[in-house]
């Protein structure tokens, strides 16, 4: 999928902590910060809700996110000193935001390739 709009029709708001996007195919849940510019998201949980049933979840980091808890665990023990990143659950993306991240989720779902990203949560 390429970049802009989701096809078909999306509502996008708060629901409490969380900021929902339901699209066509599923709704997906991010818990930013309170106060977070959701343009500017770097490191999110998201869960899933396939038009399925079926649940997922995964944190979502941008490439500088990563870079940048690397550069911070270097001056201490953490990830033997920021040498490594890993996270079981974890899908890294180029850009921020939860318009760039939901279209990634989309995008996964059309190429057949979420299912290999992100964690099933239910077991059917």
């Amino acid at each position: 999928m390429s970049g802009g709009a989701l096809p078909g029709s999306v509502d996008r708001g708060w629901d409490g902590p969380w900021y929902r996007v339901r699209a066509d195919a599923f709704e997906a849940s991010f818990l930013p910060g309170p106060d977070e510019d959701l343009g500017a998201v770097c490191n999110v949980d998201v869960f899933v809700h396939l038009d399925d049933g079926s649940r997922w979840s995964a944190t979502v980091f941008t490439v500088t996110e990563v870079e940048r808890l690397m550069a911070t665990w270097a001056g201490n023990d953490e990830a033997l000193g920021g040498r490594y990143f890993w996270v079981s659950d974890g899908l890294i993306v180029r850009e921020p935001g939860i318009d760039n991240m939901t279209q990634v989720v989309a995008g996964l779902i059309d190429n057949g390739e979420f299912s290999e990203v992100f964690q099933r949560l239910d077991s059917d």
